[in-house]
C-alpha cells in the first residue's frame, strides 16, 4: 500500500492556511477591519440647506447645540475600503435604552427621511449605523450596547468642538478661518492628524482613527476637502412643519 504521508504534507499546510484564513474573517465572509474611523459633523453645517424640518430633525431640537456631533464610528481597511452589512443581530433599541439620552442628543438625525441599509427599510439612523457599519465592528466591540457607547466615550474623552473652542474658534456665521490653525489645533491635543472634510468653505465632518485597542492612530489617508480659509456657522434651529405637510418624507438610500 502506498505511503500518505506526501498527501498529508499537502493537505495539512492548506488546512492550516484555511484556519487563518477564517480567523481573519468576520461573520459575512467580510476580512476583518484594520482600524476605526470617529466621523464627527458640524451640526452648524448640516443645518445650512435644511428648509423644511420635522420635530425630530436636529435642525429643529434647540438641544442640540452648535458643534460637533457624532456621524458615525466606521470599521475600516487600510486600502480605503470598508466592510459593511456583516451579519449580526438586529438593532434593537432596547439593548441601548440606558443611552438613548446623550444619543439623542449626541449622535441626532439631520434627516426626517428613513433609512435603507442592508436590506433593512424604514430605519432609524441608528438602525442605519448599526446594520451598515456597527455589526462589522463585532470582533472587537461584539455587541450593539458596546459599539454605540464606545462611539459616545470617544466622542467625550477627544472633544473635538472642546479643543477647537479653547484655541479661539469659535462658531460664527462671519468668521473665517485658516484650515491650517484649525487642523494644527487638534494635532496639538491628540497627537495625530485630523481629516477634516468641507461644504464649500463650511466645515462639514473631522474624523479621526483609532487602532482595535482603541488608541489614537493616524488615518491612512489625511487629505482634506477643504480650502485654505473656512468657516464654522452657527447652527440655526428651524421652526418644524406639521408632519402630514412634509411632503418631503420617503426613504433614505
Amino acid at each position: 500500500m502506498a505511503s500518505s504521508l506526501p498527501a498529508l504534507q499537502i493537505i495539512l499546510p492548506l488546512l492550516l492556511l484555511l484556519g487563518t484564513c477564517s480567523a481573519n474573517l468576520i461573520r459575512g465572509g467580510h476580512k476583518e477591519f484594520d482600524y476605526f474611523t470617529l466621523a464627527l459633523t458640524w451640526s452648524g453645517t448640516e443645518c445650512l440647506s435644511v428648509k423644511d424640518s420635522c420635530p425630530t430633525n436636529a435642525c429643529s431640537r434647540s438641544e442640540v447645540e452648535t458643534g460637533f456631533t457624532i456621524k458615525g464610528l466606521w470599521p475600516d481597511y487600510d486600502d480605503g475600503t470598508w466592510p459593511s452589512c456583516c451579519e449580526g443581530a438586529k438593532y434593537d433599541e432596547n439593548e441601548i435604552s440606558i443611552l438613548s439620552n446623550d444619543l439623542s442628543k449626541y449622535w441626532p438625525s439631520y434627516s426626517c427621511m428613513s433609512s435603507s441599509a442592508c436590506g433593512s427599510f424604514d430605519a432609524s439612523d441608528l438602525a442605519y449605523e448599526w446594520a451598515k457599519h456597527g455589526t462589522c465592528s463585532s470582533p472587537v466591540l461584539g455587541n450593539q450596547y458596546e459599539y454605540f457607547s464606545t462611539a459616545l466615550m470617544l466622542y467625550f474623552k477627544y472633544n473635538i468642538s472642546e479643543i477647537l473652542s479653547e484655541s479661539g474658534y469659535l462658531p460664527s456665521n462671519t468668521a473665517e478661518y485658516k484650515l491650517e490653525g484649525i487642523m494644527s489645533a487638534i494635532q496639538s491635543a491628540l497627537r495625530v492628524t485630523p481629516v477634516v472634510k468641507c461644504k464649500s468653505d463650511a466645515v462639514e465632518q473631522v474624523q479621526i482613527c483609532f487602532d482595535k485597542t482603541l488608541q489614537l492612530q493616524e488615518c491612512p489617508s489625511t487629505a482634506s476637502t477643504c480650502p485654505s480659509l473656512v468657516s464654522l456657522p452657527i447652527k440655526n434651529t428651524i421652526k418644524p412643519l406639521e408632519t402630514n405637510n412634509l411632503s418631503f418624507r420617503g426613504m433614505r438610500a
